[in-house]
């Protein structure tokens, strides 16, 4: 009902059939629209609202793994407000492509409606990235402190005369 009123089922109706697709009722109140034919997005299925759009011709179902994983994001449709998530999954597939050459991989929305039920492989960041990003890490992925100067070894700052281990203001 939310992604009724917010807009994004309607655009995906008028996608569905400007791409040709067959709509049909499908479970928990979403509609299928079957043999997309438009090129765009290349991907086997994808969704709109509460419309969840494939390539497959009518003989054909869709996996249920992957039908689960389309129905999260008719969710996200919902907690985004609507077409509002269409330039935030775009900002974020262009992110994961920058990080790993992946438009899912680190795509939180494609994370949150599970990379393997999507079809997508948990790739691990760039190799040039993963020098760059942990050249301030440790093993554990937390960074280090800063030096200061008469510091332990576990980089905590000598205390004061006061007792205390601010350091002073500049």
């Amino acid at each position: 009902m939310i992604n009724l009123l917010n807009g994004s089922t309607p655009a995906g109706i008028l996608v569905a059939l400007a791409g040709r697709a067959r709509l049909g009722r499908g479970p928990d109140g979403l509609l299928t629209g079957t043999g997309y034919r438009l090129p765009v997005p290349p991907a086997p299925a994808f969704c709109l609202g509460n419309v969840i759009l494939t390539r497959l011709d009518g003989t054909d179902t869709l996996p249920p793994r992957l039908l689960r994983h389309e129905a999260r994001h008719a969710t996200q449709f919902a907690w985004c407000g609507g077409l509002a998530m269409i330039p935030l999954y775009l900002a974020a597939a262009g992110t994961s492509w920058v990080l790993t050459g992946d438009f899912g991989s680190r795509n939180p929305f494609e994370r949150l409606a599970g990379l393997a039920d999507g079809g997508y492989a948990d790739r691990p960041l760039r190799p040039r990235l993963t020098v760059w990003i942990g050249a301030g890490q440790g093993l554990t992925g937390r960074r280090r402190p800063a030096a200061v100067p008469g510091a332990d070894e576990g980089g905590r700052a000598p205390a004061g005369r006061d007792g205390s281990t601010a350091t002073p203001s500049r």
